[in-house]
């Protein structure tokens, strides 16, 4: 098969490398074009550019994927069918009618729940205890297109949204592997999504990582679990951010006050809606992350974090 791989990310760089390693034909990589980033917000490459230089592999990054001219141009290559990998952007119906095997898109939940662009985050912050990947036929409406196949995963209590990003882009991989092998033999029989199921994953914002201590327990774990790496469950404490990377529960409740500080020794809690977290790894601002106990060493804390709202 004749393939074009659109992707962006660090998520599909395992789909492309065993697509790669079969021998298929790739014939282009489309990714986004190169973006800011660092301190210097330096324009840098997208992880699937670099592995495109790497081997050698045509790259094109449309500033528009509408573009008339890019279209014309994925005409005039012929895919036999066209793979997306966490592309980024919502393709136009004139790009899923060129290929004749169809558009195959790899997304990280079990659809049709957490359809949208963060699936990994949501399916965390909303205690999901089970996720996994799916392969399915794009249609117009994002993430609703007919499932091909579905790979599940348990969700570890100590997994981050950071953690299963990386287990699911890896079984992702062989499942897109299977998809494109059933595809060819047309052995595959795609399933109708069920609508009145479908649930969605929207993108984060900087703002859904602010804690509300008012919460309980389990909910605020589940918030700092996926929102690491990015962007970071959050409070605030003597009026500066305070991140908050890694916390775990206790069967304590002190009867006080949501948001209030107790300190024992080289331990931090604090009481929540209904019992008492334990901090792990905390980061003030303009400093690095680190242990509890190295952020306790020679500093006294106030009595509870600054409870009225602030936005990043």
């Amino acid at each position: 098969m004749k393939i074009i791989f659109m992707g962006t990310p660090e998520f599909a760089i395992p789909s492309l490398g065993e697509i790669y390693k079969k021998g298929w034909d790739i014939i282009s990589v489309v990714t986004q074009p190169d973006r800011p980033k660092g301190r210097g917000m330096h324009s840098l490459p997208s992880p699937v550019k670099e592995f495109a230089l790497k081997h050698g592999i045509k790259i094109l990054e449309p500033l528009k994927v509408r573009d008339k001219e890019f279209i014309n141009l994925l005409k005039d290559f012929g895919p036999d069918i066209i793979v997306v990998v966490a592309y980024g952007k919502i393709l136009p119906k004139e790009i899923l009618e060129i290929p004749p095997s169809g558009c195959v898109n790899l997304h990280a939940s079990l659809l049709p729940k957490y359809r949208g662009a963060a699936p990994i985050n949501w399916a965390i912050i909303n205690g999901e205890r089970e996720t996994g990947v799916t392969t399915q036929m794009i249609a117009e409406k994002m993430d609703a297109g007919n499932i091909l196949l579905q790979e599940r995963m348990e969700i570890l209590e100590s997994d981050t949204a950071g953690t299963l990003h990386d287990k699911l882009k890896v079984i992702g991989a062989l499942l897109l592997i299977n998809t494109l092998e059933g595809l060819k033999e047309k052995s595959l029989k795609p399933i109708v999504q069920d609508e009145s199921k479908a649930t969605y994953a929207p993108i984060l914002k900087k703002e859904d990582g602010l804690i509300d201590w008012i919460k309980k327990a389990d909910s605020i774990i589940n918030l700092i679990r996926g929102t690491n790496p990015w962007p970071s469950a959050y409070t605030f404490l003597s009026g500066k951010l305070f991140k908050i990377w890694k916390a775990s529960l206790t069967g304590l409740d002190t009867g006080k006050e949501p948001g209030s500080i107790i300190k024992e020794g080289d331990k931090l809690f604090v009481q929540t809606g209904d019992r008492v977290i334990s901090l792990e790894e905390v980061q003030m601002e303009n400093h690095k992350r680190m242990p509890v106990k190295n952020f306790l060493m020679g500093r006294d804390v106030p009595p509870s974090f600054d409870l009225t709202k602030k936005i990043l």
